[in-house]
């Protein structure tokens, strides 16, 4: 899950890949909160804006801004709000209907149906989109369902003992861990449908060093060596590192990598004084591409960020 909580503008914590279905010219760049001070406490208030890459700003005016408890009312935390890797796609609660919507930007809505979510606070569910949008993730206590966001229907569920990663590349597998054989965490390759593709047990410096990313041949993994600046490249099916490729990245901490092409993987790397630098890495090469900068807004409360 690509979020960013910010409380009082500072942090309090979150091979064949087709290129992104729009331009980022004119898509989201991320989603925000205001944060209301109140005594000993910051609330989100206010609408969901959605930040486009062309600077303009729209209101989310149909997503609830509050997560509401099991019998509808109020909670203090944010409603979760997910953007797709390419900007185009956002899912949310809608204040409406209070079911899952996605909303594709100068588009449509399309409202799951009322059984997606079991009866659960909201402020337990977490939300995912695959880079094209074309599918949603939505986590709830542990278990995961995965729905076509084109018509709201259910693809799959993923087994409560696994923990949510992402998509691949291309959305048609699912990456998550389990508990292995004594103090290890496995990782498992999925179908959209939940089925089993493969399950490995990683070396430990591909399990330490999570964020990782899935490539759309659903084997390739690419996890960020931070100390020596370096992209490790992993196979899942085989238990085999495949290399490493120096890269040269501006300081910060990464929160989210993915694959965003057949040889490219993006990086959100947040520096100081909020200010987030999206890259573009060659994985053959090691070629650094800067796409995009800016600032997180001094009041934000929380940020879904556009992940590929």
């Amino acid at each position: 899950m690509k979020i960013v909580l910010l409380v009082a503008a500072l942090l309090a914590t979150p091979l064949s890949a087709p290129a992104h279905a729009a331009p980022h010219h004119d898509t989201v760049r991320y989603a925000t909160l205001k944060t209301c001070a109140k005594p000993k406490e910051h609330l989100p208030c206010g609408p969901w804006w959605l930040v486009l890459h062309s600077g303009r700003r729209q209101v989310l005016a149909d997503a609830q801004t509050r997560a509401l408890t099991e019998d509808g009312k109020s909670f203090w935390g944010a409603a979760p709000v997910a953007v797709s890797g390419d900007g185009t796609t956002v899912a949310y609660f809608s204040k409406k209907t209070r079911r899952l919507a996605v909303r594709t930007v100068g588009g449509g809505v399309v409202h799951l149906p009322a059984g997606a979510v079991p009866k659960a606070p909201q402020s337990s569910v977490a939300l995912d989109l695959s880079d094209d949008g074309s599918r949603l993730a939505v986590t709830d206590g542990g278990r995961t369902w995965v729905h076509d966001t084109a018509t709201g229907a259910r693809l799959g569920t993923l087994p409560a003992a696994e923990t949510w990663l992402g998509f691949s590349g291309d959305g048609d597998e699912v990456l998550t861990t389990a508990e292995g054989a004594g103090p290890v965490v496995d990782v498992v390759v999925r179908a959209d449908t939940g089925e089993r593709i493969s399950r490995v047990t990683p070396p430990q410096i591909v399990a330490a060093n999570m964020p990782i990313a899935l490539a759309a041949d659903g084997r390739t993994a690419a996890v960020l060596l931070a100390r020596k600046s370096q992209i490790l490249l992993y196979d899942v099916e085989t238990d085999q590192v495949l290399g490493r490729v120096p890269v040269k990245l501006p300081k910060g901490d990464l929160h989210a990598i993915d694959w965003t092409g057949d040889r490219e993987v993006t990086l959100h790397v947040m520096g100081k004084r909020n200010r987030m630098t999206i890259v573009e890495i060659d994985t053959e090469t090691g070629a650094v591409r800067v796409r995009d900068r800016y600032t997180v807004p001094e009041d934000a409360y929380v940020l879904a960020l556009c992940g590929g």
